[in-house]
C-alpha cells in the first residue's frame, strides 16, 4: 500500500465528487441512461459528439462518439502530433439485473406479471422484496431511439413466507424461471400491455414501437451510511462509479493544451456477459475511434502504430473489499478497506491486466494525486472475475492496468463503498491521464 496521506494532497476533487456521484447513479437507471448523463457532462466541458457515418477532421479539442450503451470521448490538445499516444481510462455501464422478454406480458391465478431474463452474474436474493422500477430505451419503426425512465415503484419479486418454506433460513434456493418473474398488478394478462404503459410513459405511440431493450431497477436512492457518513450505499457502483469518475476525470482536462497524451474515456456495454457485442471491450468500436482520431490528424500506419506502442489503459472497474464476516473467503495478506483508496488488481493467469511495469504507472499517478492505494490478489481457491483489461490488452496491442475501488456486495442491487474512495478514484484518475 502507498505511504501518501488519506487525502489528496493537490486534487481536484473532494467529498462534492461522492454528492455528484450519487446523482449520477439516479440519473442512470439503464447504460443508454449513463451514456447520456455521461454525454451531458461532457457537453458542458465543451465536447462535441461526432457521427461514426460522418468524415471525422483533424480538429482539436474534445470529441465523442455515442454507439447504443457505450460511449468513447477524447480530448485532443493543441500542438498533438499524428502519433501522440493515448491516455485511457476503460470501463462500463452495464449492471447485472433483470431484463424484460421480447415477449413481457404474462401472469398466473389473478397476478399480472412482467416476463424477465436475467442478465449477468446478479445476486438473485437481493432483488427480493424491493420496490422496482422500469427504464431503458424504445425503438421506433423510423429506426429512432427514446429513453424511458419510471422511476417510482411499479414492480416487485415477492418472496415466499417462511411459513410456506420452513427451511429458507437454512437455505434459499432460488429458480431464475420460476421465483423471480416480478409482479405489477392484478387482473388478466392481455397481449401489448407492457409495452403501451412503457410507451405512454416515454410519450410515444405504442403504434410506433418496434423493439425495445427494458431493465428493472431499484428505486431507491444511494444513501449515506455510518457515525459519520463514511459508507456509500447505492445501485450500480460496478461499474458507474468508475464511469462517473472517468468522466469527472476527462472533463476537468479541457482546455489544457499542455498534455502530453490524448486522453481518453471508453465506457463499454455488456461487460457483465463476456464484452461480445458491438458495444462491447470485445468489439472494434475503441480500436476505430482511435484510429481514425489519428488518420484524421494527417497520420499514417506507422503513426497509428507509435501511437499505440506509447498508449496505456487504465481498465478501471470495482473490486472486493475485505468482508468482516467472510475474512477467510479472501487471500490471507491482500485485504483491501473501504477508504484505502483505489485498488491495483492482479492476476498473474491474467484475468486481470496488470503487470510490474503497470503497477509502475498506477503508483506514479497516485504519488502524484496524493492519493493512497492498495493491492488486490483473490484467494487462490476462488475463482478469480475478469475485467475488460485482458480484452483491452490483447486486442489493441494497449498496455493495460487492472484497478478500481473496493467495494461490499458487488453484483447486488444495492451494493456499499466508502464515500472516500469515488474522489480518491477520480483525483488519481485525472493524474493518469495528465501524464
Amino acid at each position: 500500500m502507498s505511504s501518501a496521506a488519506s487525502r489528496p494532497t493537490a486534487g481536484a476533487f473532494d467529498r462534492g465528487h461522492t454528492d455528484d456521484l450519487m446523482a449520477f447513479l439516479m440519473a442512470s437507471p439503464s447504460p443508454y441512461h449513463a451514456v447520456a448523463s455521461a454525454a451531458e457532462r461532457l457537453e458542458k466541458a465543451g465536447f462535441r459528439r461526432v457521427e461514426e457515418t460522418a468524415a471525422w477532421d483533424g480538429t482539436t479539442g474534445g470529441k465523442y462518439v455515442v454507439r447504443g450503451g457505450a460511449i468513447i470521448a477524447w480530448y485532443v490538445p493543441e500542438g498533438a502530433s499524428a502519433h501522440t499516444p493515448y491516455r485511457i481510462v476503460g470501463a462500463h455501464t452495464d449492471s447485472p439485473n433483470l431484463r424484460v422478454k421480447p415477449q413481457p406480458d404474462m401472469g398466473a391465478h389473478g397476478w399480472r406479471q412482467v416476463a424477465v431474463e436475467i442478465y449477468g452474474g446478479t445476486l438473485l436474493n437481493t432483488w427480493l422484496d424491493r420496490d422496482l422500477g422500469l427504464a431503458g430505451r424504445l425503438t421506433l419503426r423510423d429506426g429512432s431511439h427514446h429513453l424511458v425512465d419510471v422511476d417510482r415503484p411499479l414492480l416487485r419479486v415477492p418472496q415466499l413466507a417462511v411459513h410456506l418454506d420452513r427451511g429458507v433460513n437454512d437455505g434459499l434456493k432460488l429458480e431464475r424461471q420460476r421465483h423471480m418473474q416480478p409482479i405489477w398488478g392484478i387482473g388478466e394478462v392481455h397481449e401489448g400491455d407492457l409495452i403501451s404503459f412503457v410507451a405512454a410513459e416515454a410519450g410515444v405511440d405504442a403504434e410506433d414501437v418496434s423493439g425495445w431493450d427494458l431493465m428493472v431497477h431499484a428505486v431507491e436512492a444511494p444513501a449515506y451510511l455510518g457515525r459519520d457518513r463514511e459508507l456509500l450505499a447505492g445501485p450500480r457502483m460496478d461499474n458507474l462509479l468508475s464511469v462517473h469518475a472517468a468522466v469527472a476525470a476527462l472533463a476537468s482536462l479541457a482546455g489544457r493544451d499542455d498534455l502530453p497524451y490524448i486522453p481518453v474515456l471508453a465506457a463499454f456495454d455488456h461487460e457483465e456477459n463476456g464484452s461480445e457485442a458491438d458495444t462491447g471491450a470485445q468489439g472494434p468500436l475503441l480500436g476505430n475511434v482511435l484510429e481514425r482520431s489519428v488518420y484524421a490528424r494527417g497520420g499514417s500506419y506507422e503513426d497509428r502504430a507509435r501511437a499505440f506502442a506509447g498508449t496505456v489503459c487504465l481498465s478501471s472497474d470495482t473490486g472486493h473489499a475485505v468482508h468482516p464476516n467472510y475474512a477467510e473467503r479472501h487471500d490471507p495478506t491482500h485485504h483491501p478497506r473501504v477508504n484505502g483508496g483505489p485498488i491495483l488488481k492482479v492476476n498473474v493467469n491474467q484475468r486481470y491486466a496488470t503487470d510490474g511495469s503497470g503497477r509502475a504507472v498506477f503508483a506514479a499517478a497516485c504519488e502524484k494525486a496524493g492519493v493512497p492505494w492498495q493491492s488486490f490478489v483473490s484467494n487462490n481457491d476462488m475463482p478469480c472475475g475478469t475485467t475488460i483489461g485482458p480484452i483491452t490488452a490483447a486486442r489493441h496491442g494497449i498496455k493495460t492496468v487492472d484497478i478500481g475501488v473496493a467495494i461490499l456486495s458487488m453484483h447486488s442491487a444495492r451494493e456499499l463503498c466508502g464515500s472516500d474512495d469515488p474522489y480518491l478514484l477520480a483525483n488519481a484518475l485525472v493524474a493518469f491521464l495528465e501524464g
